[in-house]
């Protein structure tokens, strides 16, 4: 069988807090019309430089202890020598290195293969840009 590669940009809106956005329901709505039941592998990838995406669980207060820990990680205040925008602007660029921003997933029978309590998340640490795009790439 050959391998197909299908990409679709989404547009995501995160506010102007920082957030933990899942993402699931819409990659799962982008497999449902483009995997057609095959396996192969999901690619989330943010294409800006002040976000991220990680596989959490959500609901339960870990997508909060992730921002707090964030928050103590890479506090926004004046320490940071990248300073346009909102003042600690700074940190949401040094963000990526530390919550990358991609991440694959395995799909079987056109669906993801995600553990039991994970979640697929955009985290955006950045309040100056609300509205923001995310690509889902399936090779299969």
């Amino acid at each position: 069988m050959a391998e197909s590669f299908t990409t679709r940009t989404i547009d995501v809106r995160t506010g102007s807090r920082e957030t933990v956005h899942d993402l699931t329901q819409e990659c799962a709505s982008f497999l449902r019309d483009v995997a057609e039941g095959r396996d192969g592998l999901l690619n989330v990838f943010a294409p800006h430089a002040t976000m991220g995406v990680a596989l959490l669980e959500t609901g339960a207060g870990s997508d909060q202890d992730l921002l707090s820990a964030l928050q103590d990680l890479l506090p926004p205040d004046d320490r940071w020598q990248h300073r346009h925008g909102s003042p600690g602007h700074g940190r949401d660029h040094v963000l990526p290195a530390l919550v990358p921003p991609h991440a694959t997933v395995p799909v079987i029978g056109g669906q993801l293969a995600l553990g039991t309590w994970q979640s697929v998340c955009v985290v955006d640490t950045n309040g100056d840009n609300p509205e923001r795009k995310v690509r889902l790439s399936f090779l299969g």
